[in-house]
């Protein structure tokens, strides 16, 4: 495992591309101002059933992907300059955003609402970000006994994750954590206790599956369509009979069933490398601090237009995904300061622009 995963990092990509299509169908549901989207005047409800089926694994498995990135971050790093590095990526970007990004995004919807101007923080779609960074500190003693004992224990994991049925063990903590905690909602993930467990137990797997070395990913690989199919069938069950919410019992095996099926396909599929690659692993995270404020923005401005509400949708998609990668193609990745506020490294190699220009 010492060649750099690049299905991990289209998978990443992927799932950060979903969430951002998914942020923006919130706002054309009847409850999206309950959880501080600008709601539109008309609601697509139908767009809830394509987007429903992302809702059980869409941020699982960005914790899954982030446990898997602290297992190639520690290969080369002590315990120290671990910290240091996750600090600079995460924590910075968690900070700057919660001070600044984010009062943006309230200012703007409290002008679409008349109401009082009022600077607020608050973390909103970055808790992620913090919640990351938790896991990092309070895993990291494990983690490095975990590294340090790798000869011995890495067999051992092995032969927990060399079969199907063995993989579906590893369900039990995603269970067990719901039928305790019970959450109203499974899928709401944002600034839960539920959301904070389940997102430990994502990080933790995701480093342990990783750490297992060919053994777990020939399993996904092998089993990657039967794991699919099941996928796809707990979604029609939770869909047709339980109208989206499933008991958590179900939908917690239905989460680790489709992040195993992705997984596979990623594996499969996804291993290589090109420029396309290159320039949105390294957008992904700007977009994703910044795409909240483009919805808000492109809500202000489509939302009063006599439109169709499905192209207000299509409208809104292409203006948040705009707006957010021509602020990251034109700005962030070219102003040396900017760069780490935004999570990203700073090399000679890079081009960049003085902000005195």
């Amino acid at each position: 495992m010492q060649t750099r995963r690049y299905d991990i990092d289209w998978l990443r990509v992927i799932a950060i591309g979903f969430l951002l299509i998914y942020h923006v169908a919130i706002p054309f549901q009847p409850w999206g101002v309950f959880i501080g989207f600008i709601q539109s005047p008309e609601s697509i409800e139908s767009l809830w059933v394509p987007m429903s089926l992302l809702s059980v694994w869409r941020i699982p498995l960005l914790f899954f992907v982030s446990g898997m990135g602290v297992y190639f971050s520690m290969r080369k790093r002590n315990w120290k300059k671990l910290l240091t590095e996750r600090t600079k990526r995460i924590l910075l970007p968690f900070i700057v955003g919660t001070i600044l990004i984010v009062p943006l995004q309230i200012f703007l919807w409290q002008v679409y609402y008349n109401q009082d101007l009022k600077f607020q923080f608050h973390p909103a779609h970055l808790w992620f970000l913090g919640n990351i960074f938790s896991y990092v500190l309070l895993l990291a003693p494990l983690l490095f006994y975990m590294k340090r004992k790798q000869d011995t224990l890495k067999m051992k994991l092995a032969k927990l994750v060399d079969h199907p049925v063995k993989l579906l063990l590893w369900t039990i903590p995603f269970i067990g954590q719901s039928l305790l905690i019970d959450p109203e909602h499974y899928t709401m993930y944002a600034l839960t206790f539920h959301g904070y467990v389940l997102g430990f137990i994502a990080f933790f797997l995701g480093y342990i599956f990783v750490y297992t070395g060919d053994v777990f990913w020939h399993t996904v690989n092998k089993w990657k369509w039967s794991f699919l199919i099941i996928g796809f069938v707990l979604y029609l069950v939770r869909l047709l009979y339980f109208d989206m919410e499933s008991p958590v019992f179900l939908m917690s095996i239905e989460t680790l069933i489709w992040i195993y099926a992705l997984l596979g396909l990623g594996f499969k599929y996804l291993n290589f490398s090109n420029s396309y690659l290159s320039y949105l692993s390294e957008a992904a995270y700007p977009v994703y601090i910044l795409h909240w404020i483009f919805i808000h923005l492109g809500s202000l401005v489509l939302f009063p237009m006599n439109l169709p509400p499905i192209l207000k949708f299509i409208g809104l998609v292409i203006f948040t995904f705009g707006g957010s990668l021509i602020t990251y193609h034109v700005l962030i990745r070219r102003v040396f300061l900017l760069r780490p506020l935004f999570g990203l490294k700073n090399s000679s190699k890079d081009q960049r622009i003085s902000l005195t220009v």
